[in-house]
C-alpha cells in the first residue's frame, strides 16, 4: 500500500507534466529504438536492441512508479492550513538553538524538496522532527552529526 503524498497545486502539476513526457514522448521514443533495432537482423548479438530494451525497461518501471505517486497524490490549499503547529506546506521560521542562526523554510512533499529554494521535505530527518511543534518548541533532531536543537520561531502559510 502506498503512502498519500502531499503537493502544492505547482508540485502536483510539475509530477503529471513528468508522467505525460514520459507516456507519450519517451515512450514512443523507446518503441521505435526497439523497432529499428529489431530491424537490423540477428537478435542475439544485437546491442544496440539488448540496449533499447533495458531502457524500456527501466523507463517502464519509472512509470509505473511515478503513476502510483501520480495516484495517491493530493493537492493542499496552504490557505486552509492550520498555522498553529507545524503541518505540511507550513513556512517556518526555526532557530539553531547551538549558533543562533536562523533559517525559514517550507515543508513539502520529497519531489517538491530544493533545499536552496529553502523547500525541505517533511520525510528529511529535520522536516519529521519539525512536524507537529508550535511556536516556542525546540525540536530536538537526530542527524547524521548527532542532535541538533532548533527553536519554533513562526509559523505561517
Amino acid at each position: 500500500m502506498s503512502e498519500i503524498s502531499y503537493y502544492t497545486e505547482e508540485g502536483f502539476k510539475k509530477l503529471k507534466e513528468e508522467l505525460e513526457f514520459l507516456e507519450h514522448t519517451e515512450r514512443p521514443r523507446v518503441t521505435q529504438e526497439i523497432s529499428d533495432a529489431r530491424d537490423k537482423g540477428d537478435l542475439s548479438e544485437n546491442a544496440e536492441y539488448h540496449a533499447a530494451k533495458e531502457e524500456q525497461s527501466h523507463l517502464e518501471f519509472k512509470i509505473a512508479k511515478l503513476k502510483n505517486v501520480f495516484a495517491n497524490a493530493r493537492i493542499l490549499d496552504d490557505s486552509q492550513l492550520d498555522t498553529s503547529k507545524v503541518l505540511v506546506l507550513s513556512k517556518i521560521k526555526i532557530k539553531n538553538v547551538a549558533n543562533k542562526m536562523e533559517f525559514t523554510y517550507t515543508l513539502v512533499a520529497d519531489s517538491e524538496s530544493d533545499v536552496a529554494n529553502f523547500k525541505l521535505s517533511v520525510n528529511s530527518p529535520i522536516g519529521k522532527g519539525l512536524l507537529g511543534k508550535k511556536v516556542g518548541d525546540v525540536a530536538e533532531i537526530q542527524v547524521p552529526n548527532g542532535i541538533m536543537k532548533f527553536e519554533i520561531i513562526e509559523i505561517s502559510r
